[in-house]
């Protein structure tokens, strides 16, 4: 990313964190029934950082190259930013100091066959490997018909993201959250291409999106950051109907970048009924393929 790119990416994200702060949040007092700016002020910033308006200003205008730790750690504070932001504050001010062309992790983009057999063990759960792009590269028998209705193209991995927003239809049909998956979708892209700013794919596919949906550059453009955590997807099957599951995403030690993503349902739910029938379809089909 070019260094105005990055620059400008830096003072969209403190101002739309700045923007979301009342001062009454922060402790403040705000003097005057007529404020000019959306939130804190610039130098109400300075002052919760403790650091001078002119230092912010610099800041904020996308200059943190040799930002201390603890200045940036303050600056969170001040802005109370979550986890997720923190780290994508951090990882902006790595990119503001490294020399051009310093290199960087480069995310996996295949999975070596002993995982395929972990994956195949799982026979009780959906369970798939997928990447910070939202690409799924391996999935297991029950995840494959789990995702059933995500289109399947020969000439590249299947891709969440590309699903929520390229197929809008078919992907409100299927996530019952649909507004909230279509949030953590951009969120999550943004994350990682904090993480990876030289992932051409990566921008390839924000392009695509952002060319295609409108949805897309309104949720990109929040500047929103998410973490993978574990929490619930709510799916409306067309073969099971709706399966509200526990999902947990391991992130592999010995693959960076990669993601085991494994779900689940409590015994004796409705939704662990309706994995127990998803698996029978499942065996049925890939019997009667083996059959043709």
């Amino acid at each position: 990313m070019a260094m105005k790119e990055l620059r400008a990416e830096i003072r969209e994200f403190l101002s739309s964190r700045r923007a979301r702060i009342a001062p009454e949040q922060s402790g403040l007092t705000a003097y005057g029934g007529n404020r000019r700016v959306k939130g804190l002020r610039r130098e109400e910033v300075a002052l919760l950082a403790g650091v001078s308006v002119d230092y912010y200003v610099r800041m904020e205008r996308g200059s943190l190259a040799g930002t201390s730790d603890g200045v940036l750690e303050a600056l969170a504070s001040a802005l109370q930013l979550d986890e997720a932001e923190r780290e994508h504050l951090f990882h902006l001010a790595r990119r503001s100091g490294a020399p051009s062309g310093t290199r960087r992790r480069s995310p996996a983009v295949t999975v070596r066959s002993t995982l395929r057999q972990v994956l195949d063990a799982i026979s009780d759960a959906p369970a798939l490997i997928g990447n910070g792009r939202c690409d799924v590269l391996a999935m297991n028998r029950l995840a494959r018909a789990l995702y059933s209705p995500m289109p399947v193209d020969s000439r590249r991995p299947a891709n969440t993201a590309r699903f929520v927003y390229l197929n809008p239809e078919a992907a409100q049909a299927f996530f019952v959250d649909y507004d909230r998956i279509a949030g953590t979708m951009a969120a999550k892209l943004r994350m990682e291409a904090g993480r990876n700013p030289r992932d051409g794919e990566l921008t390839a596919l924000v392009g695509e999106l952002s060319t295609c949906s409108e949805l897309f550059r309104q949720r990109w453009a929040s500047q929103d950051v998410r973490l993978h955590r574990s929490g619930r997807k709510r799916l409306r099957h067309p073969i099971v109907g709706q399966l509200d599951l526990d999902v947990e995403p391991l992130e592999l030690a010995a693959e960076p970048g990669l993601y085991l993503n494994v779900y689940t349902a409590a015994a004796g739910t409705p939704t662990a009924d309706g994995l127990a029938l998803l698996a029978s379809w499942a065996a049925t089909r890939q019997t009667m393929a083996a059959e043709i």
